[in-house]
């Protein structure tokens, strides 16, 4: 008899589009497979050749969900140096082109068996369930974990009607968090607030990034200076991810920072606007395509340079300070992990940047402890994890039906049938095509198309369940 805790890991990207929630799950899964005391399964979604073209960098396309694992196993081995065992399974999506997201195709939740259902972790469990019709995602798991990646009413407003849309947003998505989660772990309190939820950041860095960080410390014991560049900054090339706030930043203090250099690096749709916006400063600003941040054009950079307030915790920055750099960014909730890290200046205002980039360059990072180091490891990212989704205690089995609940308050009750009320509601209004395009889902995202199902294996809608409370 299989008696190991199952947990599934649900995410709403995959490799190889570089996001937050492609690459950060995949870590999570690798690691919470070590020991082997958990079977892990991590379920990611499946995009048709026509969606793939429009996502994936680099023409980058699969024929096969068997042909995207190999690939994303093999980045992962590339990073890590090993392999890991734990289960990788594909659930039908689209994109949507409007929202630049995936969006689940149908009810996702079965991809894992009855049988197999203790834990489920919904990576942005908002984005995973707006449109979610199916079972009820704490009546088919013992335990259900969301955690909160994206601050996604900062960017709706800065969009047209955004603080309206924001106002709306931000109470969907209590609604539908609070139906299909036991426990919310905000990755910082950039994002939203939810009732019950914990602040906890959960993510760590690629490991690579501190094996760069550990040579660099061994040569500056030969070297007095092993930084030959000056400022840099890496990112998605769209203007919500800091690019906004630093060319404003650079432009404003042209005169302050003469004769500093800026490289910028990154893809994206808005890179156009970004090169000639740069080329309006009288700095020498360069932008340049995407790298990956291991990159060895990246070593020598000394000073990485972030004021995005629209990140929940920046991936990048908690790279740059594995790699023993200078770190200035914003003083903001989405950076309080990193204050506890000496070469990161939190920086409050437009000249307080200015004083922290001149700072940094004038001066040497302090080597990073063992103990620092472990801090920004996926080791330490997954044993806050655990505490965090209370998952470092034996889980309990599911509530079994006696005649003791007559004895539960009446509060208690009623609570328990308003939210059961709420989760009907919600079903039965994201079961009709036409309610479903009026709160934004792409069409034809009931059911997967028999396309889908038959590359991936799965039933047709015709043989799927009903709702099961």
């Amino acid at each position: 008899m299989d008696t190991k805790q199952h947990i599934a890991i649900f995410t709403t990207a995959s490799l190889p589009w570089m996001t937050g929630t492609a690459v950060n799950p995949l870590f999570r899964a690798a690691y919470l497979s070590i020991g082997g005391d958990r079977k892990v399964t991590l379920v990611v979604p499946w995009l048709s050749i026509r969606d793939q073209e429009l996502v994936y960098p680099s023409n980058t396309t699969f024929v096969l969900p068997s042909q995207q694992e190999k690939y994303i196993r093999e980045w992962l081995e590339e990073r890590i140096g090993s392999k890991f065992n734990f289960n990788l399974q594909f659930y039908p999506g689209k994109f949507a082109v409007d929202k630049r997201s995936i969006l689940p195709v149908g009810d996702i939740s079965e991809i894992i068996p009855d049988d197999e259902s203790d834990i489920a972790i919904l990576e942005e469990p908002e984005h995973l369930t707006w449109y979610h019709h199916g079972r009820r995602w704490k009546k088919k798991f013992k335990w259900v974990v969301g955690i909160i990646h994206t601050n996604y009413l900062e960017y709706v407003k800065r969009e047209k009607n955004g603080a309206v849309e924001a106002f709306l947003l931000e109470h969907i998505n209590r609604w539908v968090v609070h139906i299909y989660c036991h426990k919310v772990i905000r990755l910082s309190a950039a994002t939203q607030d939810y009732p019950k939820s914990v602040i906890c950041n959960v993510h760590g860095v690629n490991p690579k990034f501190l094996e760069i960080g550990k040579k660099k410390m061994e040569q500056r014991q030969d070297e007095d200076q092993v930084f030959g560049k000056g400022v840099y900054y890496i990112g998605k090339m769209i203007w919500s991810k800091g690019y906004r706030e630093l060319l404003k930043l650079l432009g404003d203090h042209q005169k302050d920072l003469a004769g500093i250099e800026v490289d910028l690096f990154g893809n994206g749709e808005d890179s156009d606007e970004v090169q000639k916006a740069a080329q309006d400063l009288e700095l020498s600003v360069k932008v340049h395509p995407g790298r990956d941040h291991t990159d060895p054009i990246f070593h020598d950079y000394k000073v990485f340079v972030n004021p995005s307030t629209t990140d929940v915790v920046c991936t990048t920055t908690a790279e740059a300070l594995a790699m023993g750099k200078f770190v200035v960014c914003a003083d903001h909730p989405s950076n309080e992990f990193f204050r506890q890290f000496p070469n990161c200046f939190l920086c409050d205002k437009s000249d307080a940047f200015v004083r922290g980039i001149f700072k940094a360059l004038t001066e040497e990072p302090e080597p990073l402890t063992n103990a620092q180091m472990h801090e920004l490891s996926w080791e330490a990212a997954t044993e806050r994890f655990l505490t965090a989704a209370e998952l470092d205690q034996p889980l309990a089995k599911k509530p079994q039906r006696t005649r003791s609940k007559k004895f539960l308050s009446m509060s208690l009750q009623l609570g328990r049938k308003f939210d059961d009320a709420s989760a009907y509601i919600h079903h039965v209004t994201l079961g009709f095509e036409g309610s479903r395009r009026a709160f934004g889902a792409v069409p034809g995202s009931l059911h997967p198309d028999e396309q889908q199902c038959k590359e991936l294996g799965i039933a047709s809608p015709s043989n799927k369940r009903g709702w099961n409370k």
